[in-house]
């Protein structure tokens, strides 16, 4: 039996912008507003207006959860629902509302709330009055917005994070054209991290100000390891800068309160340094988090780039390496995603001997497959053993870590109920709980019930056995 330590979190991780549907909201984000313009970008022309209806289900959703064995749930509160006035952070009474009664069902159901205050789902209006993260004055109306929901909801919320996966809103909207605006523009890019590292670190400083009482903020990092393609020299550089623009542009302020030095020699020879102050590195210094959320859903495997990268052309980070194919990997086909959970305790072992051994928890961890209703059993169930064995294996490599030492107090699936997918929709399912997006029915999977037995254990029975 491998146990896992007391008081684990046991739970999955949802957002709002993917969970609760556009019903009474009264601004669009960059996604809902990238559905009205091009439909025919999202899978099967699926937008966000309804999602899996938790803004009108989110009593019987909670409850379905509860009965897994789920004991913590992390959502997003959206800044596009809550806010009336983008300026003035006025609130919307109906907002406030939904979000307490969300906060309330948890809370009499056993399970322990985690908030996060970014999804990928900034107000459409900030990006075309100010260009979104680009700008510091959005910054500071986000700040506004964070400080709101402490006000409103810090007597029952003990953990909040300010961001999740910052780095997809660089790439995905600056880099690599899969989230609206699709710019590519590598200069902007590296100002919007810088952005959206002091977001974070000043959201922690007015969180700490009002100082809400035994509650911890933190901020959801994907740290996903990087392994060089061979031990050669050129390889093992690819790796080194991979890993400083992939991981440490964010770790490192997380923790440590300032940027790696190595990460700004590079960004200033190559003339896309971001513009900062002294006053904001004082911030950045002082202002660091509590704990940490770790999504991990596949290594990043380098190479040397093809290309030299001092080759003449637009600036992109990724001129200093190549993605990388291992021979003979394990791959889920349906995402394309390479299947190594080994990498789980590289994380826990990298954050204890590197970060202060910060207390963490795997904020996001799971498998998208594509029409699951061919694993349907005749009473309905979808036997999706693929998960049970792929969550097996991760929870046995973090369990591993943990025993060697890291500082690691939870586990959450992404996702709790099949969700909407920004472009991919629902493509690919990664619930615990289908959802038939139609009827919204849902219905546990077998995952649902082996992960309940799970929780019952509080750790795993020996794969051996």
């Amino acid at each position: 039996m491998k146990t896992f330590p007391k008081n684990f979190w046991w739970g999955a991780a949802t957002s709002g912008p993917q969970s609760e549907g556009r019903f009474n909201k009264k601004h669009a984000n960059v996604f809902d507003y990238h559905f009205e313009i091009e439909p025919e970008k999202f899978y099967d022309h699926v937008g966000p207006d309804t999602a899996s209806n938790f803004y009108n289900s989110y009593k019987e959703d909670t409850k379905l959860m509860r009965s897994i064995g789920m004991n913590s749930l992390r959502t997003s509160i959206q800044w596009s629902r809550l806010i009336d006035d983008l300026e003035t952070n006025t609130v919307n009474q109906e907002a406030v509302d939904f979000y307490n009664n969300v906060i309330d069902t948890m809370l009499a159901e056993g399970m322990t709330p985690t908030l996060n205050l970014h999804h990928f789902d900034l107000p459409v209006e900030l990006y075309d009055k100010y260009g979104g993260w680009e700008s510091k004055e959005v910054v500071d109306l986000y700040v506004g917005f964070a400080q709101k929901c402490f006000e409103l909801f810090g007597d029952r919320v003990k953990f909040w994070t300010t961001h999740n996966e910052p780095m997809v809103v660089v790439e995905g909207e600056y880099l690599f054209q899969f989230h609206y605006p699709n710019i590519v523009d590598g200069k902007k890019a590296v100002q919007v991290a810088y952005n959206l590292n002091l977001a974070s670190a000043k959201a922690i400083q007015a969180f700490r100000k009002l100082a809400v009482k035994d509650a911890q903020i933190g901020t959801i990092l994907n740290l996903t390891p990087t392994y060089a393609a061979s031990d050669a020299p050129e390889d093992q550089e690819a790796a080194r800068i991979a890993e400083l623009w992939n991981n440490k542009m964010f770790l490192e302020p997380a923790i440590y309160g300032h940027f790696p030095a190595e990460l700004e020699e590079l960004l200033t020879k190559d003339n896309v340094l971001w513009e900062t102050t002294e006053e904001e590195k004082e911030i950045l210094k002082n202002n660091t988090v509590d704990f940490l959320g770790v999504n991990f859903y596949h290594p990043n495997r380098v190479k040397a780039p093809d290309v030299a990268p001092n080759s003449v052309g637009a600036w992109m980070p990724d001129r200093y390496y190549d993605a990388y194919d291992m021979p003979g990997r394990r791959v889920n086909l349906d995402r394309g995603w390479e299947i190594y959970p080994k990498a789980l305790y590289d994380i826990a072992i990298n954050i204890k001997e590197n970060y202060k051994n910060i207390p963490w928890y795997v904020s996001e961890n799971g498998m998208g497959v594509s029409n699951e209703e061919r694993f349907k059993n005749a009473e309905g169930v979808i036997e999706d053993d693929y998960r049970i064995d792929f969550v097996q294996e991760h929870l046995e490599w973090l369990h591993k870590g943990i025993e060697e030492g890291s500082n690691c107090f939870g586990y959450h699936m992404w996702t709790p109920i099949d969700c909407w997918s920004w472009l991919n929709a629902y493509k690919n399912r990664y619930g615990f709980i289908s959802n038939n997006i139609h009827t919204q029915i849902k219905t546990i999977k077998k995952s649902g019930y082996w992960f309940k037995e799970v929780t019952k254990r509080n750790g795993l029975e020996d794969s051996s056995n």
